[in-house]
């Protein structure tokens, strides 16, 4: 078990234990998002009020735009060897970072605790326990797989894939049975403010996978390709979501009535009775493991980000490991709890609430590494507070809280609605102002700051990677 336990955490990873290639993030992204809540996130664009023809048009921008932006945090991973979120100490300071790692780690409770719910109603009918104990259930599975760490994590995505792709042609055949879906996408009625909700839905599903991305491409060879890191990564995601949200799309617009509220009996019953009905529970529980997953690995490495970057830890023990996690695991179970009564319409609003706060991360994070910083960092300087990128990088910080701010008078959501909202016909852009906006800002205010730049080459091997960022594994 020592051999499969990952060791490491916000470390850098030395290339002698790197591993892999870049196909492996095409299995791993297919099989994260072949998953009920993608099913239900496609649903949501007809519930709302899409026709299934353009909400499907909706979907497919939405997806390729948000997998854009996060196939290009994937391509960061190989290059440098870091965790996700740590590269932003480069932008926001070592310990400015926080702020946006705060909200980062609410995303994570707040997926897993969705997950939760939709996986938790499987296990309980497939143990006949009810969705209460079946929530708990999934929940400790999925802590101790997030424990065990990377390998295991891509193998779960490699038998993810498999199982949930022949999962969800046998229910699409089904589906095409049951409802005439020639007469769906005939109604072309076209309404603005709900495409592009469904644009919006589907890019802020991709662009929340952004801060922990490149966890999962981080050990692979330093040699291997960006750009193929990026196409098997955009590849594998948009065709995951692009999937399973056309079956909920079209679920939903086949039989709203049956589908809404009840996604998972739903789609169960479509499926078939007895044997085959426990099959299909089971797939859909084993469906949200991985993807639960990442999250819980997601949020451990962003809560260690968080706390390293005030006692200057880079390294943890087994036994901080799983306290990190369980406490990530509790966290998400109880609002797993609390919310899975009124689960579609909070979650509607949670997508778009995050888009809110990340697509300006997004934008100053790839601003910062593809533009500024020419994909080299200085990285024992993330760890140090009194280095090249400080302790709060005040610019930085500014930028992102006025891109923040930039989308309110175009965000709509149940609790606020923006108030360029109406004569825009009630469509929501706040996520394309998020990204254009921060990131032009924090370009202006930092491109000629070059005290931040280290020296060495442009290949990911400066010299400040070397002997500091080796020196410790963790564990």
């Amino acid at each position: 078990m020592a051999g499969v336990v990952e060791r490491r955490s916000i470390d850098v990873v030395p290339d002698g234990e790197r591993h892999g290639n870049a196909f492996s993030q095409f299995t791993l992204w297919l099989g994260a998002n072949l998953q009920i809540t993608a099913v239900v996130t496609g649903a949501l664009a007809v519930v709302f009020g899409a026709t299934a023809f353009w909400a499907l048009a909706g979907l497919l921008l939405g997806n390729l735009a948000g997998g854009a932006v996060m196939a290009l945090h994937s391509a960061q991973g190989p290059r440098l060897g870091l965790p996700q979120m740590i590269t932003s100490r480069a932008q926001f300071g070592v310990r400015g970072a926080v702020v946006p790692l705060a909200l980062v780690i609410v995303m994570y409770i707040g997926f897993f605790a969705s997950g939760s719910v939709l996986a938790g109603q499987a296990v309980g009918e497939l143990t006949h326990l009810g969705a209460t104990p079946g929530i708990i259930i999934f929940a400790a599975v999925t802590a101790f797989a997030a424990a065990v760490g990377y390998r295991l994590i891509h193998a779960l995505g490699r038998i993810a894939g498999l199982v949930c792709a022949v999962a969800f042609v046998y229910l699409g055949i089904r589906l095409v049975g049951r409802a005439d879906i020639g007469a769906l996408l005939h109604d072309r009625g076209f309404g603005l403010p709900v495409f592009l909700l469904a644009v919006s839905l589907a890019a802020s599903w991709q662009l929340a996978f952004g801060p922990y991305v490149a966890d999962y491409s981080r050990y692979l060879p330093r040699h291997t390709s960006a750009r193929a890191t990026f196409w098997w990564t955009l590849s594998g995601s948009v065709l995951g979501a692009q999937w399973s949200m056309t079956f909920g799309a079209l679920a939903a617009a086949a039989a709203p009535g049956a589908f809404v509220g009840h996604e998972v009996s739903y789609i169960v019953g479509l499926g078939g009775t007895g044997l085959i009905a426990s099959v299909l529970y089971f797939v859909i529980a084993f469906g949200k493991l991985t993807i639960n997953i990442l999250n819980t690995y997601g949020g451990f490495m962003s809560l260690v980000t968080s706390v390293s970057g005030f006692r200057g830890q880079r390294t943890l023990s087994p036994r901080a490991r799983s306290a990190y996690i369980f406490g990530i695991m509790v966290a998400g179970t109880a609002v797993a709890l609390l919310g899975k009564d009124s689960f579609l319409t909070s979650f509607k609003d949670f997508l778009l609430f995050l888009l809110t706060f990340f697509t300006p991360w997004s934008a100053i994070n790839l601003a910062d590494y593809y533009l500024i910083s020419k994909e080299r960092y200085d990285i024992p300087a993330l760890s140090d507070p009194a280095g090249r990128y400080g302790s709060w990088n005040v610019k930085a910080l500014a930028a992102y809280l006025i891109g923040v701010l930039a989308q309110l008078p175009f965000l709509a959501t149940a609790f606020y609605t923006g108030p360029l909202v109406a004569p825009l016909g009630g469509a929501d852009i706040s996520w394309l102002v998020g990204l254009v906006v921060p990131g032009v800002l924090y370009w202006a205010v930092t491109h000629r700051d070059t005290a931040r730049l280290p020296d060495g080459p442009a290949d990911g091997t400066p010299d400040a990677t070397a002997p500091e960022a080796r020196a410790t594994p963790a564990g």
